[in-house]
C-alpha cells in the first residue's frame, strides 16, 4: 500500500466468521482459555475447523502467541503468524494482515484474536506503572513526570485543544455517549444492557481529567473475540454471506507518538486517520455518503468526534451537531463505551453483523461499513461491504 496511490487489496478477502466469550468485569479464566474459546466460536460461525486454520494474527499487546493458542485449539500447522503494534490502533490491521496472507496464498484461513482480563487483570486506565527502558518510553518521558499519567490524561490534551479550538463546551462530547449506550441498551451482549443515559446524565458524570468526564471513557471489560478471514471464493460456500473487505488501512502521521503527540502543529484533530481514510476512500472508490454504518473505535468520546471530521462526514467543529442529528448511525452495538472495551475488535464483529443483516440494532439496508481502530496513536481502518 502507499499513502499516494490505490492498493490491490481490497475485494481479495472476507470476513466469513466472528466469535467471542461473554463480556465481564470478572472473567474467573485465564486470557488463553478466554482466546481459545473465542476462536472455536468464530470457526463454528464460519462453518470451519481447526484444521481449516493456517494463520493467526493478533496484538502485540495480547499474552497469548500465536502458536500456543493454535495448539490449544487444536489447529495444527501455521503457514503465517504476525502482530501488530500500538495497542487499540491494532484492530482493524489484523484483519488487513490476514487479509493480505490471504490475497498473497501465504495462507487461506486466518483467524484474528484479541483476549484480556483487562478489568480483573491488568487495568490500562491505571496509567503507566513499569515501563522496560525504550525509544517509545523516551517520548512518554516528557509528559509522564508531569502528571500525564493515564490514557484519559493524554487525550484530555487534544481534546481541551479541540473545544478552545471551536468554541465549544465540554457537553459536546457527550452526544456520543448518548447515542453508544442507546444502543447498547437494546444489546444483550452489552454491558450496560438496558441502562440508556441522557445528556444531563453526561453533564452530571464526575471529572476524571478535564474536559472528559467518567461517561467520556470507555469501560474495561475481561473477554476475547474473534475474527475469521478468507478468501472471497471460498467464502461463498460457508454459511453466513461474506463481508467482503473492500478496503483496508494503517496510517500514521507527521509526529506521531503513542498518545503524547503534543508538539504537532494543530491538537484538534487525528493526521493518523486522515491517512486512513484518505486510502480506504481511494481503494474503494467510497464516499462518505456511501457509508451505511460507522463503527468508530470510542475509547473516548472526543476522538469520535474528530474521526468523524476526518473522514469528512462533516466539516471540522462541527461534529457534535453531526451526531445528535443522527445523520450516520453510529457504534450501533453500543460501542466500547456501552458494549465492552475489546481493543475494538467487537467493532468489527458488529460491522459483519450489519453486513450480514444480523445485527441485533439493524441498520435496513447496510451495505457497506467503516469500521476504525484506536485513535491518538498509530492506526487503522476497514471497509466492508456485502459480496454482489
Amino acid at each position: 500500500m502507499s499513502v499516494r496511490t490505490r492498493d490491490g487489496l481490497g475485494g481479495r478477502a472476507a470476513i466469513v466468521g466472528i466469535g467471542a466469550t461473554e463480556f465481564s468485569k470478572d472473567s474467573g479464566r485465564s486470557e488463553l482459555k478466554l482466546a481459545v474459546e473465542a476462536v472455536r466460536a468464530a470457526l463454528d460461525d464460519a462453518g470451519l475447523s481447526p484444521a481449516d486454520v493456517d494463520g493467526m494474527v493478533t496484538f502485540t499487546m495480547d499474552t497469548n502467541p500465536e502458536i500456543t493458542v493454535a495448539q490449544a485449539a487444536g489447529i495444527g500447522e501455521l503457514s503465517f503468524f504476525s502482530r501488530v503494534h500500538y495497542g487499540g490502533g491494532a484492530a482493524c490491521a489484523t484483519v488487513q494482515q490476514a487479509a493480505l496472507a490471504v490475497a498473497t496464498g501465504v495462507a487461506e484461513v486466518v483467524v484474528c484474536y484479541r483476549a484480556f482480563n483487562e478489568r480483573s487483570g491488568r487495568r490500562f486506565g491505571s496509567g503507566v506503572q513499569q515501563r522496560e527502558p525504550s525509544a517509545e518510553g523516551a517520548a512518554l518521558g516528557w509528559a509522564l513526570p508531569f502528571g500525564l499519567l493515564t490514557p484519559a490524561s493524554w487525550v484530555a490534551m487534544a481534546a481541551q485543544r479541540y473545544l478552545h479550538t471551536y468554541g465549544l463546551t465540554p457537553d459536546a462530547f457527550g452526544h456520543v455517549a448518548v447515542t453508544d449506550r442507546k444502543y447498547a441498551a437494546t444489546n444483550p451482549a452489552a454491558y450496560f444492557h438496558g441502562k440508556p443515559i441522557t445528556l444531563a446524565d453526561h453533564a452530571a458524570s464526575r471529572w476524571i481529567v478535564e474536559p472528559l468526564r467518567l461517561l467520556d471513557c470507555c469501560q474495561e471489560t475481561d473477554g476475547g473475540q474473534a475474527i475469521v478471514v478468507t478468501g472471497v471464493e471460498r467464502a461463498r460456500d460457508l454459511p453466513h454471506p461474506p463481508a467482503v473487505i473492500t478496503a483496508a488501512a494503517q496510517g500514521a502521521g507527521r509526529a506521531q507518538e503513542q498518545m503524547t503527540s503534543f508538539y504537532r502543529d494543530d491538537l484538534s484533530g487525528l493526521p493518523e486517520m486522515s491517512v486512513v481514510a484518505r486510502q480506504l476512500w481511494r481503494t474503494s472508490g467510497l464516499a462518505p455518503s456511501d457509508v451505511d454504518v460507522g463503527i468508530l473505535y470510542d475509547h473516548f468520546t472526543p476522538f469520535v468526534l474528530m474521526q468523524l471530521e476526518e473522514f469528512g462526514f462533516c466539516a471540522p467543529g462541527e461534529a457534535a451537531g453531526f451526531v445528535a442529528e443522527e445523520r450516520l448511525p453510529l457504534n450501533t452495538h453500543g460501542g466500547q463505551l456501552g458494549e465492552a472495551y475489546l481493543h475494538g475488535m467487537n467493532g468489527v464483529a458488529e460491522a459483519v453483523r450489519q453486513i450480514r443483516g444480523t445485527s441485533v440494532n439493524q441498520i435496513p439496508g447496510a451495505a457497506h461499513t467503516l469500521v476504525t481502530a484506536g485513535t491518538g496513536v498509530p492506526t487503522s481502518g476497514l471497509i466492508l461491504g456485502s459480496d454482489g
